[in-house]
């Protein structure tokens, strides 16, 4: 049997890769040689916001997460933590003290210790079918209960099952009759998404492992394998929404949806919050449920504003997404919502068309290229507050792929919406 080690240190992006390998000492001296000052301090600054042990796929979204729709359909054992957990949004929790009637609580999926064959498994859901292009089986807090051993397998279906899971299934196991409902899938025979792979336990500096996947076909449903049982904490499920687009031409949709196939490609500064999130489903739940930078430090000491009242600073923090399908933006809504003493000052909307061959060309360069075309001029912004922009509001009414949401000088955004009408593809 095949075993796949947890990624560590491995990033896609050429420019990534150079950082990390024995090139990086050199290509510093070289450009501090030639005085490349404005290169030298791109390739700092990538070195900076590049983390040592977290691939790139973590910038998409997690198609199996709760609040996008995703739900555990059956699970063979739930003895001490019910699979639901799997799919929470928030990071999982450790209560030295809760104890429930079946044993020690785990915030996670955790079944019993196995004293008959087989092995514990559970079908997912998908709340967002989509390309999966990584996974992050979570074991934290699971120190000497985590599953050793895990596998994934996948497949899109026509039709959603009728498995349904409900209630506390704390201290639970499948029924025969439920284990003859999910036998009927026949998931046993689904492709294989990830081989088994060892996983390392929860502890802070290892309770992430992380795996590219790579499977181009639009997926709906999982099957998470445990060898042979033990609890994970979360599965997360990272990849781009994919939508059937044949009967929506003639509708306005919102092409930046993470549902509609919207995906962050680059962000300035994400210390608070991801801007992946502003992409979500439905208004957010709290702060956390946004993008939120840190405070920037270029600010005046002394803060001015002009005639409209918008601060009058040299900064400002960016993100750039690539909407699910080319389209011209007829309508833009940005929400503040919970974000009272931290909104930004203001905002602008920037766009471009780009294919797939300048996409890549535009990540490699961390976005810093002309060929943005202004949609919203800056805009005074307000807390706690959604904010909409139409008409002639909008200066570009041209079809396009990639957008940049710009705010000053920094602060926070719950969601971004970017209503319009669809095009044909570049």
């Amino acid at each position: 049997m095949k075993l796949q080690k947890p990624l560590e240190d491995t990033l896609d992006m050429a420019d990534l890769f150079l950082l990390r390998s024995g090139e990086h000492q050199k290509i510093i001296q070289d450009l501090q040689d030639h005085q490349d000052l404005q290169d030298l301090q791109d390739l700092q600054e990538m070195e900076r916001t590049a983390g040592p042990e977290e691939p790139d796929f973590l910038q998409f979204n997690d198609l199996a997460c709760e609040t996008a729709g995703g739900k555990v359909i059956f699970a063979t054992d739930e003895w001490f933590a019910p699979a639901a957990n799997l799919l929470k949004r928030d990071a999982p929790l450790f209560e030295p003290s809760s104890f429930t009637p079946s044993g020690k609580w785990m915030d996670g999926w955790e079944t019993r210790r196995k004293r008959t064959p087989g092995h514990d498994w559970c079908v997912l859901q998908l709340g967002v079918p989509g390309q999966v292009l990584g996974l992050d089986v979570d074991t934290s807090f699971f120190t000497g209960n985590f599953s050793p051993f895990v596998s994934v397998q996948a497949a899109c279906l026509d039709q959603p099952p009728s498995l349904a899971l409900h209630g506390d299934r704390t201290g639970m196991a499948a029924s025969h009759s439920q284990m003859q409902e999910a036998a009927k899938l026949g998931s046993e025979s689904w492709s294989e998404l990830l081989p088994v792979s060892q996983l390392k336990p929860g502890y802070p500096d290892s309770a992430h492992n992380y795996f590219h996947v790579s499977d181009p076909r639009r997926l709906t449903h999982l099957r998470l394998n445990l060898y042979p049982d033990g609890g994970v904490a979360r599965l997360r499920v990272y990849g781009v929404g994919q939508r059937d687009w044949s009967g929506s031409v003639h509708q306005e949709v919102d092409l930046v949806a993470l549902t509609n196939g919207g995906v962050c490609l680059g962000f300035s500064d994400a210390h608070f919050g991801h801007p992946r999130n502003m992409i979500g489903v439905g208004r957010a739940a709290n702060m956390a449920d946004g993008w939120e930078t840190a405070r920037r430090l270029d600010r005046p000491r002394v803060l001015k504003a002009d005639g409209r009242g918008v601060l009058q600073v040299p900064g400002w923090e960016w993100s750039v997404f690539r909407l699910g399908h080319r389209g011209v933006i007829r309508h833009i809504e940005v929400d503040t919502n919970h974000f009272k003493g931290n909104a930004p000052d203001w905002c602008r909307v920037e766009a471009c068309s780009l294919n797939a061959a300048q996409e890549a060309h535009c990540v490699r360069n961390r976005w810093n290229s002309g060929k943005w075309r202004l949609v919203l001029p800056p805009q005074k912004l307000h807390p706690h507050q959604q904010h909409h922009f139409q008409g002639e509001e909008l200066v570009l009414r041209a079809p396009v792929t990639h957008v940049r949401l710009v705010m000053g000088p920094d602060g926070g955004v719950s969601r971004l919406r970017l209503w319009g009408a669809l095009c044909s593809t570049l």
